[in-house]
């Protein structure tokens, strides 16, 4: 799946001139984390989040006097003293998978896009990656996640989805992670169904082992991201 498939299109931008108080306005108003900014021929030359916001304004412990006085100086300003300029961005060509990486990689919360001369197209955010993830992988139908620990071995996983299909099971979508053990391996198939449990039994019986997926993360994967794959 392409960028261009999942970025937000219609786009709210501000020059470089637009006074912080519209920036603040325009958040708030649309409910959004990032600002593209854009020069008068709607060439990216920056990007505002609310981090840069909240860094800019005055901390509310100065009392409120001093603190209205403060926001009053601070809102004056403009787009182009806070934002920050020349933003890592990607291209409508990247994928989905691409951008991950990067937002993993980059530790942002979002990505202009671009086209090859420089002109904003769109822009993509975690919110927006979140969507695709859970439109490919059929989390917005009702459906029950599995947890199956396998040996590291060629045929592991077509015996569980054979197993599935079966059963006359539609799958969503499967995962597949490294484990603590180098022989080993968690696989994680999402059932378009909540009856599952004939096909637990017959998984046991194929000599798999079970585990609560959300155990499993907390025991693993949120200690060592590296083992989601």
């Amino acid at each position: 799946m392409f960028v261009s498939e999942r970025m937000a299109k219609k786009l709210i931008t501000v020059r470089p001139d637009t006074l912080l108080s519209e920036v603040r306005d325009l958040m708030v108003q649309h409910n959004i984390r990032h600002l593209p900014v854009v020069d008068g021929e709607g060439l990216l030359v920056g990007i505002i989040s609310d981090r840069d916001m909240r860094a800019a304004l005055p901390s509310s412990l100065l009392g409120r006097e001093a603190y209205e006085r403060a926001l009053e100086r601070v809102i004056t300003h403009r787009a182009e003293e806070i934002m920050t300029a020349n933003p890592l961005t990607i291209s409508v060509y990247y994928t989905i998978q691409d951008t991950l990486l990067m937002m993993r990689q980059k530790r942002v919360g979002a990505f202009p896009v671009i086209d090859e001369n420089g002109y904003l197209k769109g822009i993509l955010s975690t919110r927006d990656l979140l969507s695709s993830l859970a439109n490919v992988m059929g989390i917005g139908e009702p459906g029950t996640l599995l947890c199956i620990l396998a040996r590291s071995e060629r045929g592991q996983l077509k015996k569980i989805v054979d197993i599935v299909t079966e059963e006359k099971i539609r799958l969503g979508s499967v995962l597949v992670s490294r484990t603590w053990d180098v022989d080993k391996k968690a696989i994680f198939p999402y059932l378009l169904t909540n009856n599952v449990a004939r096909v637990k039994k017959r998984l046991l019986d194929a000599g798999f082992e079970l585990f609560d997926p959300m155990q499993w993360y907390l025991d693993n994967v949120s200690k060592n991201p590296d083992l989601l794959l």
